[in-house]
């Protein structure tokens, strides 16, 4: 079960209190001091203030460019020297974290491979345990949201309270254009619960292709997260890792600049007074579907004890399937998307089946 954190807000963290969107950017590796330096002189150009780049990379394949090590945070410590920026790169291992404090690293990331795993996160959590250093989790690979605020857990309590994270997407077999599925409802849970963590987006990673980063940076502005994650470079196309999804400083600033950035609120009172009376409907409309669903579910009590007294299994697949068509049907002629009638319907149908197992079981 899920327990409040004891966090101190982003905007309280001292280079945190930028307008929307905050962006830390840099390259997906640090590969050479010049690389590094030159991406760095082109994002401070414009504004960028937190530096990113990856010194250890996780790959899949071994033989895979897998970071310079060590050698790389030298060069994190000239960027900081020389233009004043934070710096951030990602770890993995106590032995990690230890490096980044003695190079002065202002920031760490926890990537999603190892926020999955309970035993580097607890070993990370030990490791950092008495330090200030402001950490950023990334979602686990797979959509698994109490695993996520697992890692936060962990860390809270080793006294961690400069905490945030980056949301990059779900690993996917579907046949989606992105290289993650962005499962976006995800995010808006965790944000709900915990509306003080800093809350960033990687459109880099979630994207996979330079083309489809506006549009997701986008979304994520409209959601009214606080800020992005972006992969660039100074030459991207000749990077050593990632180069589809990065973009040269110049380019970034063009995206940035090219958002449209919302108000999470406004003071205006028409708008007050409209929306509230939307909300009003709304509420009334949500009263009404719960005084309709414990209805449904009645029914489904009495054909649970029907399907018992005639010895008939719980679930008709035949029935079920077909069901699940018609009401997709239906709600494509009332304009409701597919995918939102499917999980619908599927819950409702998950809460059937158990309601009339129960039956069956008593």
């Amino acid at each position: 079960m899920a327990h409040e954190l004891d966090i101190i807000p982003g905007s309280e963290w001292g280079f945190f209190t930028l307008p929307r969107p905050m962006c830390i950017a840099g390259p997906c590796s640090a590969e050479t001091e010049e690389q590094v330096m030159e991406t760095a002189k082109g994002l401070h150009a414009f504004g960028i203030h937190v530096y990113r780049a990856g010194i250890w990379k996780p790959r899949t394949h071994p033989g895979s460019f897998e970071g310079v090590g060590t050698p790389g945070l030298k060069w994190l410590r000239k960027v900081k020297e020389t233009y004043g920026m934070k710096v951030c790169t990602e770890v993995a291992t106590e032995k990690h974290v230890l490096e980044c404090i003695k190079y002065g690293v202002d920031v760490i990331w926890i990537g999603a491979r190892t926020s999955a795993n309970p035993f580097l996160m607890q070993e990370i959590a030990d490791a950092l345990s008495g330090t200030d250093i402001p950490v950023l989790v990334k979602n686990p690979v797979n959509p698994d949201l109490d695993l996520w605020i697992g890692a936060l857990e962990r860390l809270n309590r080793a006294g961690i309270r400069k905490l945030g994270v980056i949301h990059r997407g779900f690993s996917t077999s579907a046949p989606i254009p992105y290289r993650n599925d962005p499962g976006w409802k995800i995010a808006i849970e965790l944000r709900t619960r915990y509306p003080q963590l800093a809350f960033f987006a990687d459109p880099s990673h979630m994207a996979g292709d330079r083309k489809y980063l506006l549009e997701l940076s986008q979304r994520a502005m409209d959601l009214g997260l606080d800020g992005l994650m972006v992969e660039s470079h100074c030459t991207p196309d000749q990077a050593w890792s990632d180069a589809r999804q990065q973009l040269t400083p110049a380019s970034l600033q063009n995206l940035l600049e090219s958002l449209v950035i919302r108000d999470n609120t406004s003071d205006n009172e028409a708008y007050k007074e409209g929306i509230d009376a939307l909300r009003t409907r709304i509420d009334v409309i949500d009263e009404n579907l719960l005084k309709l669903l414990k209805d449904r579910m009645d029914v489904s009590r009495r054909i649970g004890q029907y399907k018992k007294e005639h010895n008939v299994a719980i679930l008709q697949a035949g029935r079920w399937e077909q069901l699940l068509a018609d009401m997709v049907e239906r709600g494509a002629q009332l304009g409701l998307s597919e995918a939102s009638i499917r999980a619908i319907m599927t819950a409702i149908h998950d809460e059937s089946v158990r309601v009339q197992n129960a039956i069956l079981e008593s």
